[in-house]
């Protein structure tokens, strides 16, 4: 089978899908309904970014996507909202409820202390949240295996190298972040135990590029030929520095394989334009359920891209140990840990 054949077959595993209406393709939801049949209605959705915001490349663009296609497809009334500092973050969800806007979506996982506080002033409107959980009623909580993605996308880092060094650059040090790093190791060392992972860079920052930029090339100028991020805009740093060193970035959240085209490997995408659009349109239709709703590999919610501009550097021997391991994952066969305790009692599955 040629390179580009085996391309397109494991796109059809890894690439989470880009079609996808407003059924139920995700895993794990729970709370009672809280929806009225909005059929007919359409919603003024409002969205909140992170800090980062529109532009990022990253979640903040998947969640923005997400809601160009409600308008598009729903004829959803849109507005969006930067968020300059964690302190706006109350004042603008606040803001688009006194608006009137239907249904609120506030990005991040930053946002949730201000969205515990604001969802219950305002029971008569759906809110919900991206990568983090708030109880309440009125709340859907959008959640994601980060781990078996970076599962996926360590295991590529590893089969790519050829210093035997890689490495990873993480927004902050938080428990979300650290299911990225996680995964990506367990993945790197289980498709080779002798890979050398080298000590995780923080920027402590979500959209400043130059320090992205900066902690990658330190990790390039130590050895890595593969560095693996989760900083949303700060990401961009590190693409940046992959093409300087002539080495390897690897994305997150979004499609960034086009940034640099041949200096990313390969993305680990998120569906947050999915779960958003699909949140909205379950209001619209009637079918919201507040609670937790998580995206898992086997939902389509997390996966790697299809390796466009770097098919050659993975190689097709290399494409079909990466849907092996894929089914693997799906079928139950490997449980990816998420966080260090569960990494130190990880065994690398056999081939």
């Amino acid at each position: 089978m040629r390179i580009r054949e085996f391309g397109a077959l494991v796109a059809a595993l890894l690439l989470v899908g880009c079609n996808g209406g407003g059924g139920d393709t995700a895993q794990g939801t729970t709370g009672g309904g809280t929806g009225t049949p909005n059929s007919g209605k359409q919603l003024k959705v409002g969205l909140v970014f992170d800090s980062g915001g529109r532009g990022d490349k990253s979640f903040n663009d998947s969640a923005y996507a997400g809601l160009e296609r409600a308008q598009k497809e729903l004829g959803s009334e849109i507005k969006s909202i930067d968020s300059k500092s964690e302190k706006d973050y109350e004042t603008n969800l606040t803001a688009l409820a006194d608006q009137g806007y239907d249904v609120v979506i506030a990005v991040g996982l930053g946002q949730q202390n201000a969205l515990q506080t604001v969802a219950p002033k305002y029971p008569d409107i759906k809110f919900a949240i991206v990568d983090s959980v708030v109880e309440q009623p009125n709340v859907r909580s959008l959640v994601f295996s980060e781990e078996q993605g970076s599962f996926l996308a360590g295991y590529a880092a590893a089969l790519a190298s050829k210093t035997g060094k890689i490495g990873f650059v993480g927004g902050q040090s938080i428990p979300l972040i650290k299911k990225f790093e996680v995964g990506y190791t367990a993945g790197a060392k289980s498709a080779n135990p002798n890979i050398q992972i080298l000590p995780a860079k923080y920027t402590e920052s979500w959209d400043d590029v130059s320090r992205g930029k900066a902690s990658a090339k330190l990790l390039f100028d130590s050895g890595a030929d593969v560095v693996y991020h989760a900083a949303g805009r700060c990401g961009l740093g590190v693409i940046d520095a992959a093409e300087d060193a002539g080495k390897f970035a690897i994305g997150v959240d979004s499609n960034q394989d086009g940034v640099k085209p041949g200096r990313v490997l390969t993305s680990m995408i998120k569906r947050v334009d999915e779960a958003v659009f699909q949140t909205i349109s379950d209001i619209q239709n009637g079918k919201f359920e507040a609670g937790k709703k998580s995206y898992d590999l086997a939902a389509k919610g997390v996966g790697l891209t299809d390796f466009q501009y770097t098919k050659d550097v993975i190689g097709a021997e290399n494409l079909k140990k990466l849907e092996d391991i894929s089914k693997r994952i799906v079928a139950g066969e490997i449980v990816v840990p998420s966080t260090e305790a569960d990494l130190a009692n990880f065994k690398a599955p056999t081939a």
